[in-house]
């Protein structure tokens, strides 16, 4: 694996400050205000370089809100924010989270390395080189696009049943050779 495809490690002091800009986000969010960023002035650089990032919410086990971007649109801490509030009230498998329940919700974060290309001329292919538990994949065709983040390797471990449900959160219920796929890596916590 090389460099661009690994996530950086981030330190527990950085951790704990992206939880802390995705709850302050939640908070911010069923007070009326959606569009919240957080004062990044004191932050260390690391936290303000551009990154794709995904926030995840549960609720007592259940999966809440999933929402982020595949590339950064602007730097890390803000995109924590925006993908926070995506997940919580923009989600739209779910109602948006009212403020009862923000102090309930657990909060996972996923940066994600940047993507790279992974070539593959068949179907077959593509499953010899997935690497579970490690890869996250995107698929793209024409307007459909879906992604799965590494951590969906945990319910759906085996290569095809993974594709296949890939496959379907696209669009596109059948595998083509005309289909782009893009792996990538992600640092994920707590």
């Amino acid at each position: 694996m090389t460099s661009h495809e690994r996530a950086e490690h981030y330190d527990e002091a950085a951790q704990r400050r992206m939880l802390e800009v995705a709850r302050r986000a939640l908070e911010e969010g069923v007070r009326g205000r959606r569009s919240w960023t957080p004062d990044t002035s004191d932050d260390p650089p690391e936290l303000l370089e551009p990154r794709g990032v995904f926030v995840t919410l549960h609720e007592d086990g259940q999966l809440r809100g999933c929402v982020g971007s595949l590339t950064a649109r602007g730097p890390l801490l803000r995109e924590v924010a925006r993908a926070a509030q995506s997940a919580a009230f923009a989600d739209p498998r779910f109602p948006a989270v009212t403020a009862d329940e923000v102090p309930h919700l657990d909060i996972h974060i996923s940066i994600l390395s940047e993507s790279v290309p992974l070539p593959v001329h068949s179907q077959a292919e593509l499953l010899e080189r997935l690497r579970p538990g490690i890869d996250g994949v995107t698929l793209r065709q024409g307007h459909h696009v879906g992604t799965f983040l590494p951590d969906v390797w945990a319910s759906l471990p085996e290569p095809a049943q993974f594709l296949s449900a890939l496959l379907r959160k696209a669009g596109l219920y059948e595998w083509s050779n005309a289909i782009e796929v893009e792996r990538y890596t992600t640092f994920a916590f707590p």
